[in-house]
């Protein structure tokens, strides 16, 4: 599988102190942006023989199942015994891939990798038919989530992911940014959701305790394929002393 440019690991630079936010020079008001969600996006370009055993080997994995076990419910497959889906030699490449975007996200974010170990702890199928959703939800167990997309033309009709924010403080008075008529209009700072449209081969990374969905399947005729990771933190095995709040690498842990 060929992907497009990863960036090189750059040595961590020193950390500089955070500088006040720059002053407006006389004139009209100015609004700036505070404290953006981290949501990356990658168009990785699947070699097609390698997209075709995969499809194939989900459809093993579902066998005769459809839903979840709802007719409306995507079939899931951490909710029918398919959550190491890392360990299928089908998606090792990929997997691979995924991990070393992961890695280039968590650096940008500022982590330094000699201190942070990234570990997968699952790794699903979502196969969706025809009509059925994802219901909102996000992810508690893990910090970093990633959505890996078999199918799609970019177009959202088989169902887009649908982001939501943890809390509206621009609309100033909770719940005027759901709409319904009231005095506040949509703008980019008031914006009650945001939607990424799946296109095969496109993978999405971004904080796990996002609360996100997954739209109806409109397509007539399109199975919406993706593959979920949910990724954790931890210091690295050899760190002597943990920073506080970082779990401990699990070659110190003990079973009780």
């Amino acid at each position: 599988m060929v992907t497009d440019h990863v960036e090189d690991s750059q040595p961590q630079q020193p950390q500089q102190p955070l500088q006040p936010l720059p002053l407006p020079v006389p004139g009209a008001l100015v609004i700036q942006p505070l404290f953006p969600v981290a949501l990356a996006q990658v168009q990785l370009r699947p070699d097609p023989l390698d997209l075709a055993v995969q499809l194939q080997t989900l459809h093993g994995l579902r066998g005769a199942a459809s839903s979840n076990p709802d007719p409306g419910c995507a079939w899931t497959g951490d909710l029918n015994g398919v959550w190491q889906l890392h360990r299928h030699a089908a998606f090792a490449p990929l997997i691979a891939e995924v991990l070393a975007h992961a890695q280039a996200y968590l650096q940008q974010l500022g982590f330094d990798h000699s201190q942070v170990a990234l570990h997968i702890q699952r790794c699903w199928p979502v196969l969706s038919e025809p009509g059925q959703v994802v219901g909102r939800h996000h992810h508690p167990n893990a910090h970093l989530s990633a959505v890996y997309y078999l199918s799609g033309d970019g177009s959202g009709s088989c169902g887009c992911l649908r982001f939501w924010p943890q809390r509206q403080v621009n609309e100033l008075v909770p719940g005027m940014a759901v709409g319904h008529g009231g005095p506040l209009n949509p703008t980019r700072w008031s914006q009650p959701w945001v939607d990424v449209a799946p296109r095969a081969g496109l993978l999405v990374l971004f904080p796990s305790c996002l609360d996100h969905a997954v739209l109806p399947n409109e397509a007539d005729d399109e199975l919406r394929a993706s593959i979920s990771l949910d990724l954790v933190l931890t210091s690295t095995a050899d760190v002597p002393l943990p920073p506080e709040y970082l779990a401990p690498h699990p070659v110190h842990w003990q079973q009780a």
